[in-house]
C-alpha cells in the first residue's frame, strides 16, 4: 500500500476542502514548493496535485506554481484539475507531470482519453470523483447520472495507470475511507485503483488492507498530514508492515 501525499492548489496555495466544497476552504501552507519537498524528504515516491482552480474553471490557474515544483523535487508527480482537452495534456506531460488525472473529460469525453492513453501509456489515470456512488464532474459542482462502477467498466481495456476513486462525502472529513464503494469500485476494474478521501488516522490506513486483494494498491491523504493526525514517513512504515504482514500469512 503506497502513501501518496496531497497537494491542493487554490490561488497558488496548499489548501483542504470539506466535501469538495469551495465556500469551505482551509489553507495549510502559502507555500506549495517547501511543502513538496517537506513530503520528498519524509520518504513519499510520488506526490498528488490537484489544481482546484483549474477543475472549478477548467484552466490552468496554477502553471507557475507546478513548473517550480517539477523542478525543485526528483519524484514523481501526478496531476489532475481542469485537463479537459488533448492540447493541456500534452502541455503538461511535456512539461515533466509523470501521470495526468482526467475526471470531467472521461464522463464528456471518453474517446479523447482513449486516444490520450493509447498514445501515453501508462500515464494516464482516471479519477472519478462520486457523489453516494454517482460521477460528479467539473470541480465536483455537477452530480450525474453515471454510476462510479458503470463509468470504470466503460473504461476497462484502456491502456490506464490507475483509476483514483474518491468518495467525496469522505474528502476532507478524516472520518475514514468507504470501503464498500471502494471494493465495488476496484470489482470492476481492470486496473490498480488508489484510495482517497477520508483517511484520518493510522487505523483508516489499516482498514484498506482488506481492499489490495481487489486491486486498491494505494491510498492519497491530505488532510490527516496537514493537521498532524498522521506522520508521513510513520504512515510509510505502517503501509509497509502491512505487506509485511501479508507476506507472514501466506507462508
Amino acid at each position: 500500500m503506497e502513501i501518496i501525499p496531497a497537494i491542493d492548489l487554490l490561488e497558488g496555495t496548499c489548501v483542504r476542502l470539506f466535501q469538495g466544497d469551495y465556500d469551505q476552504v482551509t489553507q495549510f501552507n502559502p507555500d506549495p514548493v517547501r511543502q513538496a519537498l517537506n513530503w520528498q524528504d519524509d520518504g513519499a515516491k510520488l506526490i498528488h496535485i490537484v489544481d482546484l482552480d483549474g477543475a472549478k474553471q477548467g484552466v490552468g490557474k496554477n502553471d507557475e506554481v507546478l513548473l517550480k515544483i517539477i523542478e525543485k523535487i526528483s519524484i514523481p508527480l501526478q496531476l489532475g484539475g481542469g485537463i479537459r482537452n488533448i492540447e493541456r495534456a500534452e502541455y503538461l506531460l511535456n512539461k515533466g507531470v509523470d501521470r495526468i488525472i482526467l475526471g470531467t473529460l472521461a464522463l464528456e469525453q471518453p474517446n479523447l482519453v482513449i486516444k490520450l492513453a493509447g498514445k501515453y501509456p501508462n500515464q494516464i489515470i482516471v479519477g472519478i470523483d462520486a457523489k453516494e456512488g454517482y460521477v460528479a464532474t467539473r470541480g465536483w459542482i455537477n452530480k450525474s447520472d453515471t454510476k462510479a462502477t458503470d463509468l470504470v467498466s466503460s473504461l476497462n481495456g484502456v491502456d490506464l495507470a490507475a483509476i483514483i476513486y474518491t468518495d467525496i462525502s469522505k474528502d476532507g472529513t478524516l472520518s475514514g475511507p468507504n470501503i464498500n464503494q471502494l471494493r465495488e469500485v476496484a470489482e470492476v476494474s481492470t486496473v490498480s485503483v488508489i484510495a482517497s478521501g477520508g483517511i484520518g488516522t493510522y487505523e483508516d490506513i489499516i482498514s484498506l488492507q482488506c481492499l489490495e486483494k481487489y486491486g486498491v494498491d494505494s491510498v492519497i491523504v491530505g488532510r490527516a498530514l496537514y493537521e498532524n493526525n498522521i506522520d508521513l514517513s510513520e504512515a510509510i512504515k505502517v503501509a509497509n508492515n502491512l505487506n509485511l504482514i501479508d507476506v507472514i500469512n501466506n507462508e
